[in-house]
């Protein structure tokens, strides 16, 4: 990369604010759409959750459907060997032989006896499955609703937001070119340890933007001179002065509605 070329501590400051107040519109347009991204990921992964349930239910229901199937052959094959063991009945030559068939007559009634109580059980599960079903159909379908809502209001907001916070991304990396790597590191540091964002911040009625600890008039003097690179010893911030804080806004602005 090319060393960036010298510039006087006016302009580092300058273009160290410019880029202060891009990227704070660039925060105001993502707080803008504010955690409704996050919402809609949550619902997504909802109804994914609902619908795996759904498809498991029907799977589950399917298998004991199968099963129902199953031990209604079973009744059905029982039944037509009762028929033959009562034929067979009809011509037995001796006791044992009755008491031979006789013991597989009893031997399938108690198959279907044993089928119809799993019958009736698998069907009592499927009832319950059903009304699980149901439930987790009428959750579905009220996130269903809730999603197509929220992916309609952050559509609508990415509409307006998204073309201006392009926009605004490409200024910002064009600013930090202009900026040695050291401020810049030193801006964003700042940057990430406090809550609106704001790393370089203009004197406001004596005291750094945003606070109420009065800056020595000593102290205002040298950043109004614009000769060194000055550090609120509260927050950390860096310090501009209320005059060129207002000229570089301006320019910022009219450069981004001119875009």
């Amino acid at each position: 990369m090319a060393k960036k070329k010298e510039i006087s501590v006016e302009k580092k400051l300058r273009a160290l604010y410019d880029l202060q107040i891009i990227d704070s519109r660039i925060d105001e347009i993502r707080n803008i759409r504010g955690e409704l991204p996050l919402e809609v990921k949550d619902l997504e992964d909802e109804i994914e959750g609902f619908q795996k349930k759904i498809e498991k239910l029907n799977s589950e229901s399917s298998e004991l459907e199968n099963s129902i199937s199953l031990n209604k052959n079973i009744i059905e094959s029982s039944k037509e060997l009762i028929k033959k063991y009562s034929e067979k009945l009809k011509n037995v030559r001796n006791n044992r032989e009755y008491n031979s068939i006789t013991k597989e007559e009893e031997y399938q009634k108690l198959e279907i006896e044993l089928a119809e109580k799993k019958i009736k059980d698998l069907q009592s599960k499927i009832e319950n499955q059903k009304e699980i079903e149901a439930s987790l159909k009428e959750k579905l379908d009220e996130k269903s609703k809730h999603l197509t809502a929220k992916k309609s209001e952050l559509t609508e907001i990415m509409k307006e937001t998204q073309k201006e916070e392009d926009i605004l991304l490409k200024q910002s990396e064009i600013y930090e070119e202009k900026i040695e790597e050291q401020l810049i590191k030193a801006y964003k540091r700042i940057r990430s340890n406090v809550k609106n964002g704001l790393a370089i911040v203009p004197i406001e009625r004596g005291a750094s933007g945003g606070s109420y600890f009065t800056i020595p008039a000593q102290i205002q003097m040298e950043i109004a001179s614009r000769q060194k690179i000055i550090t609120d010893e509260f927050s950390g911030r860096i310090l501009v002065d209320a005059e060129l804080a207002k000229e570089e806004k301006t320019k910022i602005e009219k450069i981004i509605n001119s875009l």
